[in-house]
């Protein structure tokens, strides 16, 4: 097992001695583990060549473009590939051991390993905790102008001419230009702006689902529930069951039961 590293992630050619002992461990039959930074260690060997793997979603972009040929896969806690297991954060490794367990020993002696842990079983994903961090960093002072006051305006939704005529741009050149400085298209972008928004509605406040969609600017609360769960892979009520502060979690009793959580 490779663990998380406080130096994550660890520049390449970091500890040659020790990719080269993990290469040869693996070549004897081994199975080899890595968490967090640890799975950068792990890549730097070349096992992971072609193969899935995942590590903490705040280092997933830096991952990919270290190692190109990498299929990383931030929305998952742990990848077991047979031989290969990476975990996403620190944490993980409890995930990762409970993965270990079930495996050795059976899904029984696993759940079991659980309950003694207070843990729940694998099957949580990274998306369920990760925020959304806009690239800020590009370099493009015209698209970062545009991102600012869609953060000051994500109620809203606009099309790409309303964009473009905000930057300055032509429709084609201002969609190139933010592509290449966010790696989203400007719908996908504004979505994220918006879940995020109501992320923050669901921890913070008592309000309902209903009111949070309108909050957010989903005029339609089906359709935001249903893109909620497609980003963050909870639906709003199981997210408020996970992470609501505990300061709020006394409710009212009329409350609808996807709104709040009962005491």
């Amino acid at each position: 097992m490779v663990p998380a590293s406080q130096l994550a992630p660890v520049d390449r050619g970091h500890a040659p001695e020790c990719v080269a002992w993990i290469a040869r461990k693996h070549a004897e039959g081994s199975v080899v583990a890595a968490v967090c930074g640890g799975v950068f260690l792990l890549a730097d060997s070349g096992l992971l060549s072609g193969r899935r793997a995942t590590t903490h979603w705040m280092f997933a972009d830096e991952l990919r473009q270290r190692f190109p040929d990498l299929r990383v896969d931030a929305d998952r806690l742990v990848i077991d590939d047979f031989d290969l297991i990476t975990a996403g954060g620190v944490l993980a490794w409890a995930d990762m051991g409970l993965s270990l367990v079930e495996r050795l020993l059976g899904p029984a002696v696993m759940f079991s390993t659980a309950r003694f842990m207070l843990m729940d079983p694998p099957g949580r994903e990274q998306r369920f905790y990760s925020d959304f961090a806009p690239p800020l960093q590009h370099g493009d002072k015209t698209i970062l102008g545009v991102q600012h006051w869609l953060q000051a305006n994500s109620r809203t939704s606009f099309g790409i001419n309303d964009l473009a005529d905000r930057a300055g741009l032509g429709s084609r050149t201002f969609l190139r230009r933010f592509l290449k400085a966010t790696g989203m298209k400007p719908s996908e972008y504004q979505q994220r702006l918006r879940i995020a928004r109501s992320r923050e509605l669901l921890e913070f406040t008592r309000d309902t689902v209903d009111q949070i969609s309108l909050a957010a600017g989903y005029e339609d609360s089906g359709g935001f529930r249903r893109t909620f769960k497609r980003i963050v892979g909870l639906s709003p009520a199981e997210y408020r069951r996970r992470f609501q502060r505990p300061s709020l979690l006394q409710a009212p009793a009329n409350e609808e039961s996807d709104s709040v959580i009962p005491a």
